[in-house]
C-alpha cells in the first residue's frame, strides 16, 4: 500500500494514515466477531413472542356516584385533557328482553330511538348534533341498550337536552319505523347467505337453547316485518325507565355541574318501575351434538366448537380469561398454532368467551379448505381436549396474564371507552373498581386454577359442533366425529327450536 507524504504534512501523515489502518482492521474484526456469534447463537423458539418487561401500572380513576330521586344512575369522571364531552345512557334491557314472538325488537327500538321525538324531528336531531361538532351513537347488546352523544365542552347543555329528549320521548313515527325496517331486512337477506354469521346464529341457538339468549340479536326476517310502532313503544314504556337506566358523564366537565346538569334534564323523566326478565338457565348438553349445515356452493367451511361457560360476574372469570387467551386468544394462540403454523389449514383460529349477566359460553371458531373439514375439526377438538387435560407452561401463563393486563390501557383510550367499560361493570352486577383490580387478580392466578377451570368448562365430548360448508364429497369423513345432523341452509330456520323449518322439518336427517 502506498502512502503519499504531503510537504505539508511531513510524518505526522504517515502516522495518521498508520492510525487510520489499525482502526479499520479492528473494526473489521468487531464486525467479524458479531457475524460469527450471530451464527453460533442457538435460534431462538418462534412459537412464542420475546420477552418484554411488565407493563406499567395503569391508573384508572373511579368515577362518582349519585342516584336521583327518580332513580337515575348517575356516574362522573372527569377528564380535562381534551375540551370534549361523552353522555352514554344506558337501559339495562337489550335482546335477552324481547318479547319472545318478536326478536329483534329492542335492536330495532335502539335505531329507531334517535330518528325524532315529540319535539325534534330526526333532521333537527342530526342537524343540532352537526351543528355542535358532535356525534351520536346508539345500539342495543345482550342485557343492555345504549345511546351515546359526544360534544365539545362548549355545547354540554345542548348534549344533555338532546339525550333527555331522546330517552324519554321518542316519537317513533311510522316513516321511521319503516325505513329503518327496510335497512335491517336488507341486511339480514345478505348475512343469511354469510356462512360465518350463519355458523355464530347456529351455535348460538344451539348452546342457549331454551334462554332469551339463543335468538338472533336482530331478530329473523319475519320476526322484523312484524314489528309494528306500538310493539317499540310497549318495549320502551316497560324498560326505558330512570330506575332500570344509567347515565354515564365523562369528559372535561366538573363532577358537580355534571350531577346538577343531570338532575335539571332528566328530573321530568317518569320513575315508572322496571326490572329485567327472569333468564332461564341454559341446560349443559348431555352428549355432543354435531350440526351440518349444508352449503353446496361454500368452497370452505366455517367451523364452531363450545360449551355453556360462565356468567360475566362469575369467580371463574378471571382463570377462564386466562385459558381462554391460550387457546384462541390474540397474538399467539394454540389453535393457531396447531391449524394455521404446524398444518397450513386455516388463515384463522381464535376463542372467545360469549359472557353475559346470567349465563355464558366458550366458543372455538376457525374455518378450512371443505376437503380439510373433517381434519381440521378433529385438531382442533384435541387441542380443547390437551387443555382440559394437562396444565398449561409456565410461559403460556405468564404471556396471557402479560397481554391481559397489557391490553387493558386500550380499553380506555377514549371517553366513550371510559363511559362504556363502567358502565358494562353497573349491569354485571361488578364493583366500580373492578378494573384497578383487575391486574392483580389475573396476575394471580396459578396454573392449577386455569386447568380446574379448563376441566370445569371444557368438555369436548358434550360439545355444540356446528359446520357451515359443502357436505358433497366430505359426508364419510364427517361421520368419523360421531352421529351428526344435516340441515340444508335453505332450510335453516333461527326461529325454530330445533333450528329447522317446522314445514321441512325431514329436510334435517341424522347420519
Amino acid at each position: 500500500m502506498t502512502t503519499t507524504i504531503h510537504p505539508a504534512s511531513g510524518t505526522n501523515g504517515t502516522r495518521t494514515a498508520a492510525r487510520g489502518n489499525v482502526l479499520r482492521r479492528v473494526w473489521l474484526f468487531l464486525v467479524l466477531c458479531g457475524v460469527l456469534l450471530a451464527v453460533s447463537a442457538p435460534a431462538v423458539p418462534r412459537d412464542f413472542p420475546p420477552d418484554v418487561g411488565p407493563p406499567k401500572p395503569l391508573v384508572i380513576p373511579l368515577p362518582e356516584q349519585r342516584v336521583l330521586p327518580n332513580g337515575l344512575k348517575v356516574l362522573v369522571i372527569e377528564r380535562h385533557t381534551l375540551p370534549l364531552l361523552t353522555l352514554r345512557l344506558v337501559v339495562e334491557a337489550g335482546a335477552e328482553a324481547d318479547p319472545p314472538s318478536l326478536p329483534g325488537t329492542a335492536s330495532l327500538l335502539s335505531e329507531v330511538i334517535t330518528q325524532g321525538t315529540a319535539r325534534r324531528s330526526a333532521e333537527q336531531i342530526a342537524g343540532a348534533v352537526d351543528s355542535a361538532g358532535g356525534l351520536i351513537d346508539s345500539g342495543a347488546d345482550w342485557d343492555s341498550s345504549y345511546v351515546t352523544i359526544s360534544v365539545l365542552t362548549d355545547h354540554v347543555r345542548l348534549a344533555y337536552d338532546l339525550l333527555s329528549d331522546i330517552i324519554a320521548h321518542p316519537a317513533f313515527a311510522p316513516a321511521e319505523v319503516e325505513r329503518q325496517r327496510k335497512q335491517t331486512l336488507s341486511a339480514l337477506d345478505v348475512v343469511r347467505d354469510d356462512p360465518s354469521y350463519v355458523a355464530d346464529t347456529a351455535f348460538r341457538k344451539l348452546i342457549f337453547k331454551g334462554t332469551p339468549y339463543s335468538h338472533p340479536l336482530d331478530g329473523t326476517v319475519e320476526s322484523v316485518r312484524g314489528i309494528a310502532p306500538e310493539d317499540l313503544r310497549a318495549f320502551h314504556a316497560r324498560y326505558y325507565r330512570p330506575s332500570n337506566a344509567i347515565l354515564a358523564v365523562v369528559g372535561d366537565i366538573s363532577s358537580e355541574e355534571a350531577f346538577s346538569l343531570a338532575e335539571k334534564y332528566f328530573a321530568t323523566w317518569p320513575k315508572g318501575t322496571a326490572a329485567p326478565p327472569a333468564v332461564k338457565e341454559a341446560t349443559r348438553t348431555p352428549e355432543q351434538r354435531l350440526i351440518v349445515i349444508d352449503k353446496p356452493d361454500a368452497v370452505q367451511t366455517e367451523i364452531r366448537i363450545g360449551s355453556l361457560a360462565v356468567a360475566r360476574d362469575s369467580p371463574d372469570f378471571y382463570a377462564l380469561s386466562i385459558a381462554n387467551q391460550i387457546l384462541g386468544g390474540p397474538a399467539s394462540n394454540r389453535l393457531f398454532l396447531a391449524l394455521r403454523t404446524h398444518q397450513g389449514l386455516t388463515y384463522d383460529a381464535s376463542s372467545e368467551l360469549l359472557c353475559h349477566r346470567t349465563l355464558g359460553a366458550w366458543v372455538a371458531k376457525t374455518l378450512t379448505r371443505t376437503p380439510e373439514t373433517s381434519k381440521t375439526t378433529r385438531i382442533a377438538l384435541d387441542e380443547i381436549k390437551s387443555l382440559r387435560d394437562h396444565r398449561i407452561s409456565a410461559r403460556e401463563l405468564d404471556t396471557a396474564q402479560g397481554y391481559l393486563i397489557g391490553h387493558l390501557a386500550l380499553e380506555f383510550e377514549t371517553s366513550d371507552d371510559i363511559a362504556s367499560r363502567f358502565v358494562d361493570l353497573m349491569v354485571n352486577h361488578l364493583p366500580l373498581d373492578y378494573w384497578s383490580q383487575f391486574p392483580q387478580k389475573i396476575q394471580a392466578v396459578t396454573r392449577a386454577e386455569v386447568q380446574e377451570a379448563a376441566r370445569k368448562y371444557l368438555d369436548p365430548d358434550r360439545d355444540v359442533i356446528v359446520l357451515v360448508g359443502s357436505l358433497a364429497g366430505s359426508l364419510k369423513d364427517l361421520k368419523k366425529l360421531g352421529l351428526l345432523e344435516v340441515v340444508p341452509l335453505r332450510d335453516v330456520d333461527f326461529a325454530a327450536p330445533n333450528l329447522v323449518r317446522q314445514q321441512v322439518g325431514a329436510g334435517k336427517s341424522p347420519h
